[in-house]
């Protein structure tokens, strides 16, 4: 096996994620009937670091996420500065493990998403609309990650998809299915970052490719409304919005948005799902009035601690909404076999895991009945287990929440952070980015076009050498 890091940073820009991890190829397996699977890709997480971003430097990444005047040199400036945190948050992890830069075969870097316009529904004083382009843009120079770290980096993957005309992202599905496929069992990954998105993968003995697509907001709205009214930077465990009461006409008028409906392949991010979207489907409802809402009336139906808790359902709801959504084609389209109850498993990732007031509401949409506050204590179980100790961890009947609808059958969906599957739910992504070096150096295929839209599959990034 090789040693691998993936560094990711997402739409939160809460930090840098720093994922050590050995990968190679393995066996082929077998399910339980003695069907032959593809080779099963091993890829354990050894450790991670997570380094915040200097309050400079974020600010100034926050404002490149808003359109403005004579960007330019700040957005140079920005890419030199993320590849140095990127940089430190590498060797505090090599330090971290007593490492050196010679036991790594790369680094797969994400970088830092800035914008991403995968419809051309970008405006531009410069061009004429039918000389816009779709495109996506991450900084974190790949150059000077590779001369601070003195390891080969492998990173802009997103441009390639974008190049055979698909939306760039979700790249995370071709991991999912390399690493997380089960012998016989339909699997749902569900990564709660700013964005939601979700992949549906396959039982591997059916060797199709998985289905997925980035579901709408996941913590993007609710840290915004949290940071504006109450000046913290996200709602900790859900405990603000499990105060609140849920808008049922505001939820109603947000899931009317068109983005949720719209056909797949798709993808989204900050730029759509933002304070301003909020806003103007706040400002329907006042239409006719000024001033200020009226914060201390338990009757009002729009306190911002009631905002909370309907943007905190509107995450739950949409994802469950597309797991659903995504099932029940796969239900039609193939054997009924592969759907027996308690056979798909939801694997949740991502920094809303640690949200457990999104987590008991998101097993209760999938239920229609809420199990009694299964992730409540999630944080502080994650917090006492090495990652060794998730490592070894295997899936089992105590392990899981097994779900029943309110006749007390079961839902068919068994619920269950990453942890279960021996990954740590903060480390799933910059794993994936691991995985996507190892892809490139293997010349193994990056994306999935029935996620994507790209017109073929392609191996995916570049490669910076340290010399």
């Amino acid at each position: 096996m090789a040693k691998y890091i993936g560094l990711m940073s997402g739409t939160s820009m809460d930090g840098v994620d720093a994922v050590l991890c050995d990968i190679s190829d393995g066996t082929s397996v077998s399910d339980n009937e003695g069907r032959e699977n593809k080779k099963e890709t091993v890829c354990r997480t050894l450790a991670a670091y997570s380094l915040p971003y200097p309050d400079e430097l974020l600010s100034a990444l926050n404002a490149l996420c808003v359109e403005g005047s004579n960007e330019l040199n700040t957005l140079a400036i920005a890419d030199r500065l993320v590849a140095e945190v990127f940089a430190e948050a590498v060797h505090a992890l090599l330090a971290q493990e007593k490492l050196s830069a010679s036991d790594i075969t790369a680094i797969g870097s994400h970088g830092q998403t800035i914008r991403h316009h995968p419809d051309c529904n970008v405006l531009s004083l410069s061009f004429s609309k039918d000389n816009l382009r779709t495109f996506t843009c991450q900084i974190g120079d790949a150059n000077t990650l590779a001369v601070l770290t003195g390891i080969d980096v492998v990173a802009d993957f997103r441009k390639k998809d974008i190049a055979l005309g698909g939306q760039g992202a979700p790249l995370v599905p071709a991991y999912h299915n390399a690493v997380f496929a089960h012998p016989s069992k339909y699997r749902v990954l569900v990564n709660i970052g700013g964005i939601a998105n979700i992949t549906v993968v396959p039982p591997a003995y059916q060797q199709r490719p998985p289905l997925g697509f980035d579901t709408g907001p996941g913590n993007t709205l609710m840290d915004n409304w949290i940071r504006l009214h109450l000046n913290q930077p996200f709602d900790n465990k859900g405990s603000w919005a499990a105060q609140g009461r849920v808008n049922q006409s505001l939820l109603n008028h947000m899931l009317s948005d068109t983005y949720f409906s719209s056909p797949c392949p798709k993808s989204t991010g900050r730029e759509y799902f933002n304070i301003d979207w909020l806003s103007n489907y706040l400002s329907s409802f006042f239409s006719e009035r000024t001033g200020h809402i009226d914060e201390s009336s338990k009757d009002n139906a729009f306190r911002p601690v009631d905002i909370q808790a309907t943007l905190l359902q509107l995450t739950a709801k949409t994802i469950t909404n597309a797991i659903q959504q995504v099932v029940g084609t796969q239900h039609t389209n193939h054997d009924e076999r592969d759907f027996e109850q308690n056979d798909i498993e939801v694997i949740v990732c991502g920094g809303g895991t640690f949200n457990s007031a999104l987590m008991n509401q998101l097993a209760s949409d999938l239920a229609y009945e809420t199990p009694a506050e299964p992730f409540a204590n999630l944080a502080a179980n994650l917090a006492a287990n090495s990652l060794s100790d998730l490592a070894a961890n295997s899936l089992t009947d105590s392990s899981a929440n097994s779900l029943t609808d309110s006749s007390g059958q079961p839902s068919g969906y068994t619920v269950l952070s990453s942890d279960h599957v021996g990954i740590h739910p903060q480390h799933v992504e910059g794993a994936a980015f691991a995985w996507l070096a190892f892809a490139y150096l293997h010349d193994i295929t990056g994306n999935v076009p029935q996620v994507t839209g790209a017109s073929r599959a392609a191996v995916l990034g570049g490669l910076y050498k340290k010399n």
